[in-house]
């Protein structure tokens, strides 16, 4: 859903709604019927048109003649409306697949009670109501699979539109745009004069497509300017569970919280307050080696931009009721966003880079938030070899994608796993850097002495044995030997 509409929005809308000559595939007008199936076969219906059509919202209207488009008043309450001991709007989206946007709304017109549905676009998917998906043909709700040539048009486009195409918010007056939208930061992110016109900063917004023209002169703020640079992602309703989530936990389990705090910026403007309270939430470690002795904060900076920025501009948005997460435990942190990676969580440092937001990740690397293409799993395990912190784990969930950085351990102290994982990761970072892993090189990543080279050999020999590197020419002795990742 867009941002919240006041009682006015409504009552102008439905009064230019009725004064369309007829039903047409984006509007359907009843009287007083309620029935909850037919209800949930029109959402389907005319969500799906919507996105055939274009359009970013569709609409039902209650207590208006469909023949005359006579406002006749209803008696129909959706907030009074229950099936079994459930309420009408929490069973619908129960029963509607992929789960969309949708609101009711209720006004008096002419001391007449009248209902609007807004209903969202499909996104992705077509939608369906236990489990039969419906489109509008003309003023008629139909199955879909009886028109095969609408469904292929259908997935054509859900192809070609990019989350960040997709209209957070419509038909906006200029005022309402800059009340919304950060954009002094907009200007300052990117090192441009703040332009001393209301057209001036509006030509800039639409510039990087934040923005585009909506109807009347009116603009629409597009999902990418709603994610980057809104003062309060709150203000758009699709949006609000995708601010940040910081957890600070007492211990190493979720049983205790000490804090949580959800940011309430953009992605763009709010990323380096977000950084930097992370980084104040911290305790510090003394850590000798590489990095010589000197207090630190137990995860490096560096590492921590870049694992938020990923988790940021690699989610899946239309993963439902949840955002990028950040927990911070005793001795590590866990760095999760929704959406299932698109290569395989073990070449996470080698593959190119493939994302689902492009637009997004193109903005946030312009304004210097993250790394260039390509270099980001890079860095975060080059940082904790430098301070010789155990390996990060990259893993994933049934819906989501996560990273877990760990505090300084002694080698010691870490398990097989833990040695294998960075071994592994060792000669992948080797790899992409055009060299190899070898006994010297194992021995400078975890601080180990020359004297002691048997204690890289085995882990050499952990990591061979669990196929995870491999021999690079298995003709060289051993003392010379060079090793590449097991998928080389």
């Amino acid at each position: 859903m867009t941002v919240d509409r006041p009682i006015e929005y409504i009552v102008g809308l439905i009064h230019e709604l009725v004064n369309i000559p007829r039903e047409t595939e984006w509007v359907e007008f009843k009287y007083n019927n309620d029935n909850p199936d037919e209800i949930g076969e029109y959402i389907s219906a005319l969500s799906n048109s919507a996105a055939l059509l274009g359009k970013v919202k569709v609409y039902i209207v209650w207590g208006v003649d469909s023949q005359s488009h006579a406002i006749l008043g209803t008696t129909f309450n959706p907030a009074a409306c229950t099936i079994g001991n459930e309420e009408l709007e929490n069973w619908l989206l129960h029963l509607l697949a992929p789960k969309i946007n949708f609101r009711f709304y209720k006004v008096l017109i002419e001391e007449k009670p009248v209902v609007l549905l807004e209903i969202g676009a499909a996104y992705r998917h077509p939608v369906q109501f236990k489990t039969i998906e419906y489109i509008r043909i003309g003023s008629y709700k139909k199955k879909l699979k009886d028109y095969p040539e609408k469904e292929s048009e259908l997935w054509r486009i859900f192809d070609n539109t990019p989350f960040e195409r997709e209209i957070a918010a419509e038909n906006m007056a200029s005022e309402d745009v800059l009340r919304l939208l950060d954009y002094p930061a907009y200007f300052e992110l990117l090192t441009l004069p703040l332009p001393e016109t209301r057209d001036g900063v509006l030509a800039g917004l639409l510039a990087d497509e934040l923005i585009v023209p909506g109807k009347g002169g009116k603009w629409d703020i597009t999902n990418l300017g709603a994610v980057l640079f809104a003062k309060k992602l709150t203000d758009f309703r699709t949006h609000k569970r995708k601010a940040i989530r910081v957890i600070l936990y007492k211990g190493e389990n979720r049983v205790e919280t000490i804090r949580e705090q959800e940011g309430a910026k953009g992605y763009a403007n709010g990323f380096e307050g977000m950084i930097n309270y992370i980084v104040g939430l911290l305790p510090e470690n003394e850590v000798i080696g590489q990095a010589l002795r000197r207090k630190v904060p137990m995860f490096p900076d560096l590492a921590i931009r870049e694992l938020v920025a990923n988790a940021i501009i690699h989610q899946d948005f239309h993963v439902t009721g949840t955002g990028p997460m950040i927990e911070i435990f005793a001795s590590r942190m866990e760095i999760t966003n929704p959406g299932l990676p698109l290569v395989k969580v073990d070449r996470f440092l080698d593959s190119p880079p493939k994302s689902r937001n492009e637009a997004l990740a193109s903005f946030m690397r312009r304004i210097g938030v993250c790394e260039e293409r390509g270099s980001g799993i890079d860095k975060v395990v080059s940082q904790t070899e430098f301070y010789q912190l155990p390996a990060p784990v990259f893993e994933t969930t049934a819906e989501h994608t996560r990273t877990i950085l760990f505090a300084y351990r002694e080698l010691r102290d870490m398990d097989k796993e833990d040695r294998i994982r960075a071994c592994y990761l060792h000669a992948c970072l080797r790899y992409v850097q055009r060299d190899f892993m070898t006994n010297t090189t194992l021995r400078e990543r975890f601080g180990i002495k020359e004297k002691n080279s048997a204690t890289a050999s085995r882990i050499i020999k952990e990591a061979l044995d669990a196929k995870r590197i491999r021999a690079y020419d298995e003709a060289s002795s051993k003392k010379y030997m060079k090793y590449v990742p097991g998928w080389v």
